[in-house]
């Protein structure tokens, strides 16, 4: 099974780099050029123990709990391991030390320096010191016999020599090298290496190839070549059980071969072809370690397994910890096995030792099955001293006779892994976006788009300091944390903490409401006993509490206990913004590395809604999620550790786009961007760049950088790829401007017109692209998408270009647009009217003035009887030709009627228009009041209207239509005062009136009926005198929009004078057409004069006496009594 490379992280400042493992393998340690040396529990550990042992670490060896480093100062230096406590000074040269080696019980360490020396030291008694004089230039590099009888070392005099350690004198010399004067000029650092236990061999890596040197003897067994070394090797080291060799070279290839057979097992290849400087085989597993000499440390996993038995890989707790949390009450003792990130190999077998009728312990893949881990052994199953017998051929090496004979058995060839089926991912534990590991003792607890939280828990102090960005929203503040809060989060309102429990104290919410107008600003929440708080989120006046026991507690932002809810899953994460809430929880268990997230996403306005039932949350393939929130405008994003950046897609159907890759603005494989906030307007993704680490340090303050957006586009290169990214970003990245119209909050329409503008130009432009490639389908496609005005200019374009059947296509692409939009339009005053029925429909039986119009009429009446007449007849013309351009006949007359009252105005003192009473006071108020214009008053930001509920009750659009005019004061106190009359003689009046109001009210509507006609167009007049024309032409059209589509062509034919011609006819004609029913409304006032002349005369006789009328400022008086009554 070949090699698996992980990717390189980032590991120490550019320069030689040196590495080790520990004892057990459990930990990696590197070296620097920086002077610190970083312990690594893996590759993956973003927060490695730092020891800065001096300004510059040229090499490190670790053995039995002692690290020892070769350090800029001149000295050898030992630290206690993993303590890091310094242990005192080993040796001193006169110049730096290149190398530092152990020998392999730990008990010496040998040094070589720049000034020609060698030294072998004592560690328990550093007195002990030899010293090896005999190299003409620095060394190079050490390496220790494992029977301590010979000490390797490589020179830059070119030399590579072996000491006898007991009398210090030399047993041979090869001059390999090539001279130079110091380290650095040195083409290789020769990294050289004896066989471990039999110490049989000394392999020294010389140009391309390396050569193995035979003990006491010193010849030159045979060379490992491979004819892919291009450059020349600089390091080699041996598997721990001596079969297997690596080498590294100068420009980043890594080359490993079975010693025995001299064949070249694997190859792999540096990211980048920097210099391979440090190498270390892992003492029990199949895993190299190696560095760089650009500071970088990487690892190769499933090496070919050297020892050939089932590798017993350390699993840590934190993984068996996580991996009970997923299989309660289960047997977990081979959880090992499902949590190892390295395959599971077999051991290979001669042909003869498993039996033929063993059939059923094979699987098809030609492994033996493990029956143990759900049935007893049997009979027939494979034992352990069977799997264990194939080892035991490698054994004896240390003998030569039986060294010679292991080339006489059947060549041994690595096997399939074992499969165990799908391996569960260890589930990712709640965090909270914008904040740093809980373990560190300076810590971001959040830091967000409002401000930071930062918390210090050290020997000196246990506190929490806020800070905004913005100090006018609130001052900074230093809180003590005696709490021991762990999470928080912050908005303009409030400060929000929350701590786990202990065995004393429950779990708490604790809120700062720094917002609140009066003097309690603080508020705490205990939980339930056995219940902790994992996540927490603020809103517009409400926070929210995601517990333990899978329990959504939404709170008042004040402290008021809102709603409750359980959820699918435990919670991943939380965010807020306005009215929304974000929550990631987990839905289920994930496999081979991904993580199975769901999200719910609710709205928490005065009509609470779920928008996401639990969707699956899209991440990368073995990814885990690391930050939730919104955009400034409020749209769902979230990022993965991959760095891909998703935004939730309002345009289709609520789904995930990214919208970025942090990745690609990375240098180094282990450089991270940590997101602190994402704007949609201005486009920004606003995070920190942290090199060698996932997230920033607390000291000093990071600074933000700003990343662009960029879909993942296909041919990004090309100009097409690049104006369709822009164009489809610049559409999602507004789609927040009409969820922000849906719901009644402010925004700038001038934004809109712009985006709408910045679309257009990009598809004119990918339409004069589609043009020269004479793509013209493609230009229909992207015409479709153009608005009216600019489906004109790429008629235009398309003329100009001569591409006549494009022309023609597009025209009736713009007929059809045309079509639609006065479609939609008709579609829209029919909605209206259906809902102005049925929202009159319920008002048909009651006393009220929707539903009695010959009140109005009985008021003008008496109003004739006290002189008003005329200004009563003047109020009501103002009124009927104010009506609502919709209505289609005089029985709708009265509906804006009902549409003003709807909506109330509280600076009037107005009663609810729509309460049913039977009071004929009541019902007088209702019909003068009605009469008030509220909407013209009215401002976008206004939440919700009493009509606006009305209208979502019925499930029916809300077109605000024209409003009446608003009679005057006076006259409406008028006309309340004048309904203080006896039922009685209200009937009669109204019986007397009805007639001869219903004939009177019908010639008014017809100027009415004028004004709602539309404009004619110039095409209108021209279509209207060449209909003839056109149908003789084409008898076969019968269809009126056939008629309109070969009417358009027909009249862009024409010149532009001419078409001018006929606009100019058609204005002309409107106003002509205006003039005249002007005349026909004087007409009709003239005849309405003399009919009530008539009737006024009539009335007169047989009235017996006529009734003073009421001084005019009396009225006045009474009117404005009346209404502070009411």
């Amino acid at each position: 099974m070949p090699a698996t490379q992980k990717p390189m992280r980032y590991g120490h400042t550019e320069g030689h780099t040196d590495v080790c493992f520990d004892d057990s393998g459990s930990c990696i340690v590197t070296c620097g050029s920086d002077g610190d040396v970083r312990i690594w529990e893996d590759l993956d550990d973003d927060d490695p123990k730092s020891i800065n042992v001096g300004e510059k670490a040229y090499s490190c060896a670790l053995k039995n709990g002692k690290l020892v480093t070769a350090v800029s100062n001149n000295t050898i230096q030992v630290h206690t391991f993993p303590e890091g406590v310094p242990d005192g000074i080993l040796t001193r040269f006169t110049t730096n030390a290149n190398h530092v080696v152990f020998n392999k019980d730990g008990t010496k360490v040998a040094a070589g320096s720049a000034d020609f020396l060698v030294k072998v030291v004592d560690v328990m008694d550093c007195s002990q010191q030899k010293t090896f004089r005999g190299h003409d230039a620095p060394v190079l590099s050490l390496s220790f016999d494992p029977k301590d009888i010979f000490l390797a070392s490589a020179s830059c005099d070119g030399s590579v020599r072996v000491w006898q350690i007991s009398d210090q004198t030399c047993s041979v010399s090869w001059p390999l090298l090539q001279k130079c004067n110091d380290v650095i000029n040195a083409k290789s650092i020769c990294r050289l290496a004896w066989q471990p236990k039999s110490g049989k061999l000394l392999a020294v890596p010389v140009e391309k190839s390396v050569k193995l040197y035979r003990r006491e003897t010193w010849s030159n067994q045979f060379d490992l070549s491979d004819n892919f070394i291009s450059q020349t090797l600089n390091v080699v080291t041996w598997s721990p059980c001596g079969q297997y060799l690596a080498a590294g070279s100068i420009n980043g290839l890594i080359t490993i071969w079975n010693v025995e057979t001299k064949d070249c097992m694997e190859r792999v290849k540096h990211e980048k072809g920097y210099a391979i400087c440090g190498l270390a085989w892992h003492p029990t597993c199949s895993r190299i370690a190696y560095t760089d000499a650009e500071g970088n440390l990487g690892l190769l996993e499933n090496v070919c397994n050297p020892n050939r038995k089932i590798p017993s890989s350390k699993v840590s707790s934190r993984v068996e910890k996580d991996y009970s949390d997923l299989f309660d009450g289960d047997d977990t003792s081979n959880a090992g096995d499902f949590l190892n990130d390295s395959a599971v190999e077999t051991p290979s077998f001669p042909k003869g030792i498993m039996h033929d009728d063993d059939d059923d312990t094979v699987l098809a893949s030609g492994r033996p099955r493990q029956r143990s881990h759900f049935l007893e052994d049997d009979e027939n199953s494979v034992g352990v001293t069977m799997l264990k017998s194939g080892s035991s051929l490698l054994k004896g090496e240390e003998e030569d006779d039986e060294a010679d004979s292991i080339h006489n058995l059947p060549l041994v060839t690595p096997q399939r892994p074992f499969y165990d089926g799908p391996v569960p991912t260890p589930r990712q534990k709640p965090f909270q976006s914008g904040s740093t590991p809980l373990h560190l003792t300076h810590r971001f607890m959040v830091w967000n788009s409002i401000g930071i939280i930062r918390c210090y828990n050290d020997e000196q102090d246990n506190a929490i300091d806020v800070e905004f960005h913005d100090t006018s929203i609130y001052h900074a503040t230093h809180l003590s944390n005696t709490w021991n809060y762990t999470v928080a989060d912050l908005s303009h309102e409030a400060i929000l903490l929350a701590c786990e429990s202990t065995d004393e104290l429950a779990s708490k919410l604790h809120c700062l409401h720094f917002s609140s107008w009066d003097s309690s600003k603080e508020w705490i929440v205990d939980m339930p006993q056995n219940e902790d708080i994992e996540a927490i989120c603020l809103g517009h006046g409400w926070a929210a509490a995601a517990t333990s026991a899978l329990l959504l507690r939404l709170f008042s932002i004040g402290g008021v206990q809102k709603e409750i809810f359980s959820l699918p899953g435990p919670v991943v994460s939380m965010a807020g913004h306005g009215e929304q809430l974000f929550v990631v929880y987990h839905r289920g268990t994930g496999f081979d590395g991904d993580q199975c997230l769901g999200v719910q996403l609710l709205e928490l306005g005065k009509k609470k809604k779920q928008i996401l039932h639990g969707d699956p949350l899209p991440l990368t393939r073995k990814s885990y999620l690391v930050w939730v929130g919104f955009s400034a405008e409020g749209t769902p994003c979230f990022v993965d550790s991959e760095g891909i950046v998703r935004m939730l897609n309002r345009g289709l159907g609520n789904t995930w786009t990214p919208v970025c890759n942090t990745r690609e603005h990375c240098k180094g494989k282990s450089d991270h961007y940590w997101v602190v906030g994402i704007h949609e307007n201005p486009q920004q993704l606003r995070c920190i760049p942290c090199k060698g680490s996932r997230f920033p340090p607390t000291l000093p303050r990071p600074a933000v950088a700003i990343l662009s957006f960029k879909l993942p586009y296909c041919q990004i290169a090309t100009e097409k790829g690049q104006m369709e990214e822009q164009y489809w970003r610049s559409v999602m990245f507004h789609n927040h401007l009409d969820y922000l119209a849906n719901h009644d909050y402010e925004y700038e329409e001038n934004t809109k017109n712009q985006a709408i503008k910045q679309q257009q130009e990009l598809l004119i432009k990918m339409f004069a692209l589609s043009c020269k490639l004479e793509r013209e389908f493609r230009c229909v496609e992207l015409a479709d998408l153009m608005t009216q005005n600019a489906v004109n200019l790429a008629i235009k374009y398309a003329s100009r270009s001569r591409r006549l059947i494009l022309a023609e296509r597009l025209s009736e692409l713009a007929v059809e647009k045309a079509a639609e939009l006065a479609t939609a339009q008709m579609e829209e005053e029919e909605v209206e009217e259906d809902f102005r029925k049925k929202l009159n429909a319920g008002y048909s039986n009651t006393a009220t003035e929707w539903s009695q119009p010959t009140h109005r009429n009985q008021v003008e009446e008496e109003a004739e009887d006290t002189g008003e007449a005329d200004d009563i007849e003047e109020k009501s013309e103002i009124r009927k030709h104010g009506q609502n351009p919709f209505s289609k006949s005089a029985n709708s007359s009265d509906v804006p009627a009902v549409k003003s009252g709807a909506v109330t105005s509280s600076n009037q003192g107005r009663v609810n228009p729509f309460k049913v009473s039977a009071s004929s006071k009541e019902s007088a108020t209702s019909v003068n009041s009605a009469r008030s214009n509220i909407l013209d008053n009215m401002n976008k930001s206004n939440k919700k209207s009493a009509l606006n509920r009305a209208a979502s009750n019925e499930k029916s659009p809300v077109i605000k239509p024209l409003v009446p005019k608003p009679k005057s004061k006076q006259a409406s106190a008028a006309s309340y005062f004048q309904k203080r009359t006896s039922q009685a003689d209200k009937t009669e009046e109204v019986k007397e009136e009805n007639p001869k109001n219903s004939s009177s009210e019908t010639p008014v509507l017809c100027p009415e009926n004028n004004e709602n006609q539309r404009q004619k167009t110039g095409f209108q007049m021209w279509l209207e005198e060449n209909r003839s024309n056109i149908l003789s032409d084409n008898p076969d059209l019968s269809d009126e929009a056939d008629i309109i589509k070969k009417g358009m062509l027909q009249f862009r034919v024409l010149s532009a004078e001419e078409r001018k011609a006929w606009a100019t006819k058609a204005k002309g004609g409107m106003a002509s057409d205006g003039a005249e029913a002007k005349k026909r409304k004087c007409v009709v006032d003239e005849s309405h004069e003399t009919e009530d002349q008539k009737e006024k005369a009539t009335e007169n006789l047989n009235l017996p006496k006529k009734h003073k009328p009421l001084d005019l400022s009396t009225n006045q008086k009474l009117s404005a009594f009346a209404f502070k009554q009411e």
